[in-house]
């Protein structure tokens, strides 16, 4: 797989808080840039791959739906975690 348990565990130890706290909004939206970026690069050789495609579509809706949670409860946390992912908006 592309995202070791260790690199999960980084990840979510930098953006979450904690290695286990694998629940926050923060956690969440950096795994799922993660995977966004992991599947668009894929995307870029593969261009026919209509599943992959689809998922990554669905990957964007999830992680739009968490800063829109983000940005309703917390415009701090939203505004530090665009900025820390270099996500436009």
């Amino acid at each position: 797989m592309y995202l070791t348990a260790e690199a999960k565990k980084e990840l979510f130890k930098k953006h979450g808080g904690s290695e286990t706290n694998t629940g926050s909004s923060e956690g969440q939206i950096a795994l799922f840039t993660q995977r966004i970026n992991h599947l668009t690069e894929h995307l870029k050789n593969n261009r026919k791959d209509f599943n992959t495609e689809r998922s990554l579509v669905k990957l964007v809706g999830k992680r739009r739906s968490l800063l829109d949670y983000l940005i309703k409860t917390d415009i701090v946390r939203y505004r530090a975690i665009i900025k820390e992912l270099g996500l436009r908006k």
